[in-house]
């Protein structure tokens, strides 16, 4: 059995002075759109992160791309496109934003869905895409706009460390208040006039709400619990979690999950994922005739 990581090593002296030199290039810049290169670059310098993304989350609408270093050129269409223009609606991070989540510094497992690991959302977005975990920093800019800073890890086979994320967290009020600065001085505006036009990917249809996006799959085959439970079921909920959400027994779900397979014509997770999907894709449900 190897050994637990020790998460009380202290930050290399070479690690120190790279983060310090990096810092410094991030403050100096923090009212510049190169402000976002310097902070991924001082966070990679305090631990190995292997890929990064920086969001613009605005309540209602699909997450703007600001920044992104690391992402293998083979997994770019499934990370960067078919992310950013369907997947992010069943993203655990972009779903809690959505709900309010405070801002802070938290790793996947802190808000996942009990049976989230287990989901066809985890294993298309995450495990075919060379991931296996995350970690998010998010600040609020205002009540209906965030910036999410996305650190990936899991394309060498390697997880964050203990030590990895008690670093990570404990310079997270230094982080949080550079992006509200970068925010507020204009460099966040320069950033979002740079973007490509292909940053922001998704189509007009799904400038929806998340829930209401939900809440329409299915129509008008499922009835109102049956398309909960289809929600909470792709969100990565189990049996049990979904029953608890809901205030309904165990046996309800599953009943309500056979009744909803049977309408689509379906017989697993994976086959409703991909319903989802496609039905994200042409903007109605694809269902069998």
């Amino acid at each position: 059995m190897s050994a637990s990581p020790d998460i009380t090593a202290p930050l290399s002296l070479h690690g120190l002075l790279a983060w310090h030199a990096s810092l410094a290039q991030a403050l100096s810049a923090v009212d510049q759109a190169t402000f976002l290169d310097h902070l991924a670059a001082a966070l990679s310098a305090l631990t190995p992160i292997e890929s990064m993304m920086i969001s613009l989350e605005r309540k209602g609408l699909p997450p703007q791309l600001l920044h992104e270093q690391g992402i293998v050129g083979a997994y770019r269409d499934e990370i960067i496109n078919r992310y950013f223009s369907r997947g992010y609606l069943l993203d655990p991070f972009c779903l809690a934003v959505e709900s309010g989540l405070a801002e802070g510094f938290y790793h996947l497992s802190d808000i996942a869905p009990d049976d989230f690991f287990s989901s066809e959302y985890y294993k298309t977005y995450y495990l075919k895409t060379g991931g296996a975990e995350d970690s998010y920093y998010i600040v609020d800019l205002d009540p209906q706009s965030k910036i999410s800073l996305c650190m990936f890890q899991g394309l060498s086979g390697e997880r964050f460390t203990g030590q990895a994320l008690q670093l990570l967290r404990a310079v997270e009020p230094l982080v949080l208040e550079l992006l509200r600065r970068f925010a507020s001085t204009g460099g966040l505006q320069q950033r979002v006039h740079q973007a490509t036009p292909g940053a922001v990917l998704a189509p007009a249809e799904f400038n929806l709400r998340i829930e209401a996006a939900f809440m329409s799959f299915g129509t008008p085959l499922l009835t109102v619990r049956e398309r909960e439970i289809a929600h909470l079921i792709l969100r990565g909920h189990s049996v049990k979690s979904t029953a608890k959400v809901l205030q309904i027994s165990p046996e309800t779900v599953r009943m309500h999950r056979k009744n909803l397979y049977g309408k689509l014509a379906i017989n697993s997770q994976a086959e409703l994922f991909a319903q989802f999907i496609d039905w994200l894709t042409q903007g109605r449900p694809a269902l069998a005739d």
